[in-house]
């Protein structure tokens, strides 16, 4: 999936070069624009509207970013690692967003500078495609580029976007990673983003989520369990541990804000999740247990909650054996 033609992230960029060889603008005048809001310059001599370049979240920012850095750029280059994430409509959770990745198509080794850093690595067929007007690397290679340049646990955030939305499958992904990149450095870390990438998960911080289990040597919770009422699918969680009597949720705001139903408020779409959980609860009898966002950055103080939580079932358990 690419950027719709009216995504924030494909807002027009204006390079000095062509400004003030079209006479639209000196350097002064620039500068003054600049000053007064009127233009926002993502990266020295590249210029896009103030209006638009404040209504941007931080992720078009950097979108933004690597396009007016490839358009500067000197040499044939493909917009790679990380920085082509976005352009597939990606997240790129967990990444540096101050350098831009650019892979050059001549073959010649890497360098960074001003915020940049070039790569060299050897194409296959299918790994660039183009859109808008750019070269980026596929979502196959972008992931496997990116479970290189990045933390486990981002690189395991994109895994699975794509392969949730379809983009790619997991057969697709191992038999690329075989034909060359094993040799990359950091490679590792790509063998474990493999091995616990899982299409059923869904959202960033599902993803962070599952990672957080692994990472804490904690159960392996499974992903989308289904919940029946007979033969009436009423539920299917986040995560659930069943031999343990526990399911997880995530809490996103998206979960309160973006599936409202028509004529909901954010208050009435979370009664309805209470009553979603009494029911979970009445039909499994197990107990839940909700992460946030807030959680995910105390890992420590989370894995003691979440043991806590699974002794107090376990002991909830043998009391009733013994009565």
């Amino acid at each position: 999936m690419f950027l719709p033609p009216e995504d924030p992230r494909l807002t027009p960029i204006g390079l000095r070069r062509d400004l003030i060889a079209r006479g639209d603008h000196s350097d002064r005048s620039l500068a003054r624009a600049v000053r007064s809001g009127a233009l926002a310059r993502p990266r020295r001599g590249a210029y896009v509207t103030g209006e638009a370049w404040r209504a941007m979240t931080a992720e078009q920012r950097y979108a933004v970013t690597c396009r007016a850095a490839y358009l500067q750029a000197r040499t044939g280059v493909i917009l790679s690692h990380a920085s082509a994430v976005p352009f597939h409509c990606g997240p790129v959770w967990g990444f540096d967003q101050s350098v831009v990745h650019l892979t050059r198509e001549d073959g010649f080794s890497g360098r960074r500078e001003a915020g940049i850093q070039r790569h060299c690595g050897r194409l296959l067929a299918g790994d660039v495609v183009e859109t808008h007007g750019l070269l980026v690397m596929s979502a196959l290679r972008a992931t496997l580029e990116a479970t290189i340049l990045g933390s486990a646990e981002a690189g395991l955030v994109v895994a699975n976007h794509f392969l949730h939305r379809g983009d790619i499958d997991a057969a697709n992904l191992v038999a690329r990673y075989e034909m060359s990149m094993e040799h990359w450095p950091y490679s590792l870390t790509t063998d474990t983003v493999l091995r616990l990438a899982d299409p059923r998960i869904e959202s960033v911080g599902e993803s962070r989520t599952s990672y957080f289990f692994f990472a804490r040597s904690l159960p392996k919770p499974v992903p989308q369990f289904e919940v029946y009422d007979g033969a009436v699918l009423v539920a299917r969680l986040d995560f659930a541990l069943p031999e343990h009597g526990i399911w997880i949720e995530f809490d996103g705001r998206v979960k309160y804000e973006q599936y409202l139903r028509p004529g909901e408020t954010p208050a009435d779409a979370v009664l309805r999740e209470k009553r979603r959980e009494e029911l979970i609860a009445e039909l499994t009898g197990w107990r839940c247990l909700r992460i946030t966002w807030a959680d995910l950055a105390d890992p420590g103080n989370l894995e003691v909650r979440v043991r806590r939580l699974i002794a107090s079932v376990a002991a909830a358990r043998a009391r009733r054996t013994a009565s």
